[in-house]
């Protein structure tokens, strides 16, 4: 595995060979991105604030297309941008990705027709999934990783139960809760989901 950190909520970063992070929020002024996925335009998840902390002229930026004119207006190149819907497959030069769709299934908070994602992203020999904000789908259930990152919290997304219930199903090598600890969501949640899992699923918790 290479190095994950959470810093909070779905706030991710993978270092490797190369930089990715994930809906930074609430980062340090490193200006390391290689890479910047963004799974929807909700303020927890995108902070123009934390791009302009992480990036350098040659970030490539990969999101949905509800965000595209926020990153223009940041002088963002279109050139650096990569735009993405659900059920897509894309091949770059260290990475490959796909799309999964996220969405509620009884709630309105993520709407399915809005087009929000996660990502499967294949990178040095390891597969990890970002879930995004997401209930337990049944396209979620068919998702096969190694690294496993889903959110807990409830309200908004799956609770720890049934996060746990996904998890035990999809058998990733490695799990790490989010999406708790900041908006909706506590510790005791991540402990919750941690006891339900199957003994051979690893899991670490980053957020107190």
């Amino acid at each position: 595995m290479e190095t994950i950190e959470v810093n909070k909520q779905s706030s991710i970063k993978i270092t490797g060979s190369k930089i990715l992070y994930f809906d930074p929020i609430e980062v340090s002024a490193l200006h390391d991105a290689d890479y910047i996925f963004i799974t929807h335009p909700h303020w927890d998840h995108f902070s123009l604030l934390s791009i302009l902390e992480i990036k350098k002229d040659t970030t490539v930026f990969i999101t949905t297309k509800d965000i595209v004119e926020e990153l223009l207006s940041i002088g963002i190149s279109e050139e650096y941008i990569i735009v993405v819907k659900p059920e897509e497959h894309h091949s770059l030069k260290y990475l490959e990705f796909d799309t999964i769709p996220a969405y509620n299934l009884h709630k309105k908070h993520h709407p399915k027709e809005n087009g929000w994602v996660g990502y499967l992203v294949q990178f040095e020999g390891v597969i990890y999934y970002i879930m995004g904000d997401t209930d337990m789908t049944q396209r979620s259930k068919e998702v096969r990783c190694d690294c496993l990152f889903i959110p807990i919290g409830g309200t908004y997304t799956m609770d720890c139960l049934e996060a746990a219930s996904l998890t035990n199903h999809m058998k990733p090598k490695l799990v790490i809760p989010t999406h708790y600890g900041y908006v909706v969501g506590s510790r005791k949640d991540a402990e919750v989901f941690q006891k339900r899992l199957d003994k051979d699923i690893v899991c670490k918790l980053f957020i107190d």
